[in-house]
């Protein structure tokens, strides 16, 4: 009962990531190869024997592939007890399977989807899979269930050792009950609340490691992960190089890639205990970095930089020749000239993404004491058309410009908030100040004000909410601000607008606030 060797595996996988290295080495173990489909595709291709699961039950895959794998055959394999139903199988023609390999069809990926209709999202409801991996679960004495690609390694290692251990075989037997209930959970909400809260939530989230404190040195921390989460992010981001991530560098990370995702043309973003300290868009990434570096590189010691498109050489010589103190990188992939030149700073975090793209149905949680809140993330992007001119004066399409960047940067920025940006030569725009965090609103627009200083001159000012007094304007306007691009929905708004009109500026209305607590 302790070490199983592997005679017979059903591999039937819609992640292929890493399989062809497990399946050869239950080759090399000596195990025959079940598969389906598109599985047993990929491994004849990498020229592995492989027996397709309606040769071996003379069963073919039918309704469109709806059914392949609920065959006694399949399933006495996999359930019967070693030992006690061994005439039963022979009298019926059952062989043993001792191992199954299977991950889910992607139903929360594909209700992940924009525009993805039911019809569409019930055909990925898995049967067969859940099924099998749950009948190889409650056979963990004799079965090894395999559901979780990062476990691949360990049992290929395993593997090389005569078999599976039964420590192994239980603990991934609670693996498939987890993921399971996980799957059929997803399933339910969605067919009952589409979108909206369900009366009971169950949050399940994975450990992917205890941090050595929380974000400070006397409060133990430790990491999760939602296990059906695949998008690009902080979490599944690969460590290419530099120390364990602590509490505040896993936060400050997130922040910088989430705000990156936002802009289409290459952006850059440094961030400093979650806010962004500098920020920009250009028609290179390397220009887009150093711009907004240069935004406020005071600020910026020990920053995480996030990046929207490959990490270049240039950036990393920029980093090397001014000697940046710079905590973390985190971008879709890193150039290897860049790697060459980062490597050699060994206390730099940097972190792989993978191409970049959003999650839909992302959504946030705070914890109060007793309990916590839920919504969903603010992936509202302000477009052109949500622009109303308040003002007599008109804002020019370079202010538009600056005033829309500015606008997706504060939705980044603790509240109260206040953005400063202008238009550069170089193909985007760039943050020229940055005032965050504030119990009052003009007091953003001063820190804003001190932070920018002379290039404040010619700028936009992007709020993150509505102005409740003119002052914040004037402020502005003494800075050099040219033109407003804010929510409205004050009581006051008239007096707002009566002062722009006043100081000679343009002020456009979105009807959309995005505070960020």
């Amino acid at each position: 009962m302790d070490t199983c060797k592997i005679k017979r595996a059903l591999l039937s996988v819609s992640d292929k990531t890493d399989l062809i290295p497990l399946a050869q080495a239950l080759h090399e173990h000596g195990a025959e190869l079940l598969s389906t489909g598109g599985t047993a595709k990929v491994i004849k291709e990498a020229g592995l024997p492989v027996t397709d699961v309606s040769d071996y039950t003379k069963f073919p895959e039918m309704m469109s592939g709806r059914l392949k794998t609920l065959h006694p055959l399949v399933h006495g394999g996999i359930l019967m007890r070693r030992g006690e139903d061994d005439s039963v199988a022979e009298e019926n023609g059952i062989k043993e399977i001792d191992m199954v390999v299977i991950n889910l069809y992607p139903f929360r990926e594909t209700i992940s989807k924009e525009g993805v209709t039911e019809e569409e999202a019930i055909e990925q409801i898995d049967i067969g899979g859940p099924t099998m991996l749950r009948s190889a679960a409650k056979n963990f004495k004799s079965v090894t269930a395999l559901t979780a690609i990062k476990d691949y390694a360990p049992i290929i290692e395993e593997l090389k050792n005569g078999g599976v251990t039964f420590e192994t075989r239980r603990r991934l037997a609670v693996t498939v009950f987890d993921k399971t209930n996980n799957y059929d959970r997803a399933i339910a909400e969605y067919l009952t609340h589409k979108g909206e809260a369900p009366e009971l939530l169950d949050l399940h989230y994975e450990k992917v490691m205890s941090l050595r404190y929380g974000e400070n040195p006397h409060q133990k921390a430790a990491f999760f992960r939602d296990p059906s989460n695949h998008f690009p992010n902080v979490t599944n981001a690969k460590v290419l190089q530099g120390k364990q991530l602590s509490f505040n560098n896993i936060i400050d990370t997130d922040g910088a890639l989430e705000l990156v995702k936002d802009f289409e043309k290459p952006a850059a973003a440094v961030i400093k205990h979650t806010n962004p300290c500098g920020a920009a868009t250009a028609e290179d990434i390397s220009e887009a970095f150093e711009l907004a570096y240069q935004v406020d590189p005071l600020s910026a010691f020990g920053c995480v930089i996030a990046l929207n498109r490959p990490c270049t050489k240039e950036i990393a010589a920029y980093v090397k020749e001014n000697k940046l103190f710079v905590e973390i990188i985190i971008a879709p992939s890193f150039d290897e000239g860049a790697l060459e030149i980062l490597s050699k700073r060994k206390n730099l975090r940097l972190l792989e993404t993978g191409e970049l793209r959003r999650n839909p149905n992302q959504r946030n949680i705070k914890t109060v004491s007793g309990g916590i809140l839920v919504q969903n993330a603010d992936q509202y992007l302000v477009a052109e058309e949500d622009l109303k001119n308040v003002t007599k004066k008109q804002a020019s399409e370079d202010e538009k410009e600056a005033m829309l960047f500015a606008r997706i940067l504060v939705k980044h920025v603790k509240s109260n908030s206040v953005v400063f940006a202008k238009k550069h030569e170089k193909g985007g725009c760039v943050a020229t100040g940055i005032g965050a965090g504030q119990m009052s609103r003009v007091d953003s627009v001063i820190i804003a004000k001190r932070k920018g200083g002379d290039r404040v001159a010619g700028s936009v000012l992007a709020s993150d909410a509505f102005f409740p007094f003119p002052d914040g304007v004037e402020e502005a306007h003494n800075a050099g601000v040219t033109a407003v691009i804010q929510p409205g929905g004050s009581i006051r708004d008239e007096e707002v607008i009566s002062k722009a009109d006043e100081l000679g500026l343009a002020m456009v209305f979105t009807g959309i606030r995005s505070f960020k607590h």
